[in-house]
């Protein structure tokens, strides 16, 4: 006989998921696994919820890559940037460095030419710095552009060389023939093999800033040059 007291399920819609509750899952997945391991399937296995609910949210891997890579950058403090139009530059690109170096996977993420279009409006906050500061250094707006992506090529690719150097073990280099140049020929590549060892101390040093101020000094001299 039915027990007509029996308490009964209520039917209803599945608890919702919200667009935070899915970048702090996809960002705890990044961590663990790194980004090229992330899929929708396994991000939706995370929070307990079947593909098809994510989908409602993002549209594919990249546009959950880029969310992910635009609320970090709302979270990236701006200095005061300086008014010298130099300086300005400077100081955007380092603080362009400085949040990317604590994430390096936006960094790779960040590898193809038209990403800029992806971006919010606060990482776009540091191009527009550093194209105006160009400007009004005195280049061209084209040429303006050829710096942002110089400098953006230097940056992404001292951030990626130093955290794959990082993955691999700081030692690799060095011990996978014993001495760094120990076995080049002195005769045909004497300054290499005079520099031995020491190559492996010097280039590990973080010369970011220094390279970073030289570039920006050639740069604006050649779009100054080029418009007079």
């Amino acid at each position: 006989m039915p027990q007509v007291n029996a308490p009964r399920l209520k039917a209803g819609r599945p608890p919702t998921t919200s667009r935070a509750q899915i970048l702090a899952a996809a960002r705890g997945l990044i961590d663990r696994n790194g980004w090229e391991r992330l899929t929708i399937r396994k991000l939706a296995a995370e929070i307990g919820v079947g593909a098809t609910t994510l989908y409602h949210h993002v549209q594919d891997k990249e546009d959950l890559l880029f969310l992910l890579i635009n609320e970090y950058g709302e979270q990236v403090s701006h200095p005061g940037l300086p008014e010298e139009p130099r300086e300005r530059v400077i100081a955007a690109a380092a603080t362009i460095h400085d949040a990317l170096a604590a994430w390096p996977w936006a960094a790779e993420v960040l590898t193809t030419d038209g990403f800029i279009a992806r971006l919010g409006d606060s990482p776009l906050g540091l191009v527009e710095a550093v194209v105006a500061g160009a400007i009004d250094y005195g280049c061209t707006p084209d040429h303006a552009v050829y710096v942002f992506r110089s400098i953006w090529y230097y940056t992404v690719g001292e951030i990626l060389v130093r955290s794959h150097t990082a993955r691999r073990g700081n030692g690799a280099a060095t011990t996978h023939h014993g001495a760094f140049f120990g076995n080049i020929d002195a005769e045909k590549l004497p300054h290499l093999a005079a520099l031995g060892d020491r190559w492996a101390v010097l280039a590990p040093r973080d010369t970011y800033v220094d390279g970073l101020r030289a570039l920006v000094d050639g740069l604006l001299a050649q779009g100054v040059a080029a418009r007079a």
